[in-house]
């Protein structure tokens, strides 16, 4: 899937969070945003996920305007941060239940995606109110990949993850991308942003720096 995002520029109330964003995404590549908290890599994975509608621009979804005929990716996995899920349900039921939405995943791909983030059998049967922040990062990553989407937008993904974890994140991603999945992923942490992305994008104060 490509995203293509033309002089994009979102105003909330006087302050300018993104500012005269113009960059293409290819398929099958995976991009880093790199930047202090603030910066507008947020702002941006929301603007690209549909969630947020530029003030000018346009945001291109393989050749579609967003918020003309369609309002969101028809095939994207989403985590922003701090995803909340129901503690009282454990995370298979957790992804059982989202995949009734759409209809799309099977029962098999959703044990695949939590093999995907590392998670063991015991883990996905345990209910969320006992999972670490680990864990509750890698069921929000495992949410994001199960239906199996052709943009994958991932915000601080990191986050909670041990260097085990993130290594395994790594390898899920290039999984990813060699299927022709488009991968975008926020992060503070260089170090991060080094070991997972391809192309890594500075933001700052809104805008693409380098």
């Amino acid at each position: 899937m490509s995203i293509e995002l033309k002089n994009v520029t979102k105003k909330i109330k006087k302050t300018t969070v993104l500012k005269n964003v113009s960059y293409r995404f290819e398929a099958g590549h995976i991009y880093g945003l790199a930047g202090r908290n603030g910066s507008g890599k947020t702002m941006l994975i929301r603007a690209i996920a549909g969630l947020l509608i530029p003030s000018l621009g346009q945001v291109i979804i393989d050749g579609e305007p967003l918020h003309e005929k369609i309002d969101f990716p028809p095939s994207i996995g989403v985590t922003i941060e701090n995803t909340v899920f129901p503690k009282d349900l454990t995370g298979l039921e957790n992804l059982v239940a989202l995949s009734k939405i759409k209809h799309q995943a099977t029962l098999d791909d959703i044990k695949s995606a939590f093999e995907k983030v590392g998670m063991a059998e015991r883990e996905w049967n345990t209910k969320v109110a006992k999972y670490s922040l680990g864990m509750r990062q890698k069921l929000s990553i495992a949410q994001a990949l199960f239906e199996k989407p052709k943009l994958l937008l991932l915000d601080e993904p990191t986050n909670g993850l041990d260097q085990e974890s993130t290594e395994k994140l790594r390898e899920t991603l290039r999984q990813e991308a060699n299927r022709g999945t488009t991968v975008i992923l926020a992060s503070h942490d260089k170090d991060d942003l080094k070991l997972l992305s391809q192309t890594v994008i500075q933001i700052d104060g809104g805008a693409i720096v380098n």
